[in-house]
């Protein structure tokens, strides 16, 4: 069952430290990490009780280790971090299910294997954890993991499962502890991610009615054999003898680092029959069973792969208008890593969304990569307590013709305006980026479109940043700004898409018409018609041409 055991201690303090604490009075604290508790304590009992997974395996991971981060962060009691509550139940293992810890990374991985032999390595099947008991050969139990010592009884849902003998072909007393994993053909970790195999598992296990269907659709991977012979490679042919053939299949014995990282890559991008979150590594040679207990030993560890989805805590939650008057919220995120990717902002894509999901500063989400690339929303896991006030625009305040002048409440259109007005849409000027508009807005020089046209270079030069390297770009600049054509500067001001056809006169006689003229133009359709008619009619634009008329430009 679900597991948030024993991350080993400078891997939880590598964790505290590399997410900032959140800014929080010791009430609010407090508040959050008993709102947490309740929540995972809340899953837990859809889990382990009811058979329902309501978020992804790895968030819920997460989400336990953010509750002991937390904690860390305001020295607030711990409570018992090895086993999920409502885990146990009414039959003992006859030995104690260690569970692993993981390791945060290969220096940490390269540092428990030095001075190690006999090392072998597995994939870490991602599934739900199960004791087997035989009896001169038949199957007698099987107990779900629960908190490593007691579990669940599983026996009559077990016994339904092909995967699973009902007999052995000797007579003995064996006792084996595996994973009973969802069976995906041909299933590539690193493309499509764990699908949620191990809740799928744990509901069908837990409903006590596994049909025939059902049943075959689980498969079992064994990983251990507490009274077992000595060495893994003894276990593994026994096991394979005995018809279990998949832990001999995916285990492959390892001599360093190199050989580690070999199959932990291999197994996460070539298919396999099960989904799989990382790969365990495990010495040869371990104690007595009778030594074991419920916590990760000291023989056998993890290192997980990347994960698919991220836990992110919100810092911040702004909304930046852009040039057309489109209002993007924008989530500030403390860093989190995707991959190879360290993310810390997240865009929500429309003000509509933002106003269905009403995330604030505080609440907990999770973000994954859209082509591997592009971060993404995928969904609130939980809210802050404290919801915060936030100052959000008015959408009917904000469309393409607002906004031409620099002012409160006009920060970021007018700034989206300027970015286009350079960039590669407008008159493409090479030396004139969003942080060289910061600096001329911040510096009260340039408050309308077109203000920088007339910037003369000694005024440059006493604005902070512009030194003598920059007035001399600034010249090549609005050198090039007066080059470009009449059409580019159409566009750089913000004209709406027309056919290039259109454009073939000059600023009077394209003012001048009207939105059935601009209509009879092929290519133009009504609303665009409309729109072309309220850009050249709008007073600001009008006032714009006059001052390219009046700097020289071509077609004005």
């Amino acid at each position: 069952m679900r597991l948030f055991s024993g991350f080993l201690l400078f891997a939880l303090c590598l964790a505290a430290h590399a997410q900032t604490c959140p800014d929080w009075q010791a009430e609010r604290a407090r508040g959050e990490i008993d709102a947490l508790q309740e929540q995972l304590a809340e899953w837990d009992h859809g889990y382990h009780r009811l058979g329902l997974s309501a978020l992804a395996d790895e968030l819920y991971d997460q989400s336990r280790l953010r509750l002991e981060q937390w904690r860390a962060c305001f020295q607030h009691p711990s409570g018992k971090p090895a086993t999920a509550a409502g885990a146990s139940g009414p039959a003992r293992h006859p030995s104690a299910h260690t569970g692993l810890d993981k390791l945060p990374d290969a220096e940490a991985v390269r540092a428990w294997m030095r001075g190690r032999a006999g090392l072998w390595i597995q994939p870490k099947v991602d599934g739900v954890a199960v004791t087997l008991v035989y009896r001169r050969g038949r199957l007698h139990q099987a107990i779900s993991r629960g908190d490593g010592l007691s579990g669940q009884d599983w026996t009559a849902s077990a016994r339904k499962i092909p995967a699973i003998p009902d007999s052995l072909p000797v007579v003995r007393d064996l006792v084996l502890q595996g994973e009973l994993y969802w069976r995906l053909p041909n299933h590539v970790q690193a493309r499509q991610g764990s699908l949620n195999a191990r809740g799928t598992v744990a509901g069908l296990m837990a409903r006590h009615q596994l049909g025939r269907a059902e049943a075959a659709g689980i498969g079992l991977f064994v990983w251990d054999w507490p009274e077992g012979p000595a060495t893994q490679e003894e276990r593994l042919d026994e096991l394979q003898a005995l018809g279990f053939p998949d832990s001999k299949t995916y285990s492959q014995p390892i001599a360093d680092f190199n050989e580690a990282r070999y199959w932990r890559d291999h197994w996460y991008r070539q298919p396999l029959p099960f989904a799989s979150d990382g790969i365990v590594l495990r010495q040869s040679r371990r104690p007595a069973a009778t030594a074991w207990q419920a916590q990760p030993p000291s023989w056998s560890v993890a290192w997980k792969y990347p994960h698919a989805q991220a836990l992110a805590h919100v810092r911040k939650v702004s909304f930046n208008v852009g040039r057309t008057g489109r209002i993007t919220p924008m989530l500030e995120l403390t860093p989190v890593r995707l991959d190879d990717r360290r993310i810390k902002r997240v865009s929500l894509g429309s003000l509509q969304r933002w106003q269905a999901l009403d995330i604030r500063p505080g609440d907990q989400v999770a973000i994954s990569l859209a082509g591997l690339t592009i971060p993404r929303l995928d969904s609130v896991v939980w809210r802050s307590q404290q919801r915060e006030p936030l100052s959000i625009p008015d959408p009917r305040h904000f469309h393409a013709l607002s906004c031409w002048e620099y002012g409160p409440g006009c920060e970021s259109q007018f700034l989206a305006r300027l970015r286009w007005l350079s960039g590669k849409q407008g008159l493409d000027l090479p030396h004139l980026g969003g942080g060289t508009w910061e600096k001329l807005l911040a510096s009260g020089r340039v408050t309308r479109l077109l203000d920088w046209l007339t910037l003369e270079g000694e005024e440059l030069a006493t604005i902070a940043g512009f030194g003598p390297r920059s007035h001399a770009r600034w010249l090549e600049t609005l050198q090039l700004a007066r080059q470009r054509s009449f059409e580019r500067w159409l566009k750089a001001l913000g004209l709406p898409p027309s056919a290039t056809a259109a454009l073939d006169e000059p600023w009077p006689v394209l003012a001048s018409r009207t939105a059935e003229g601009w209509q009879a133009i092929p290519g133009i359709g009504a609303e665009r018609a409309m729109q072309l008619s309220a850009f050249f009619r709008a007073q600001e634009v009008q006032a714009l041409a006059e001052s390219l008329r009046d700097a020289g430009i071509a077609g004005f």
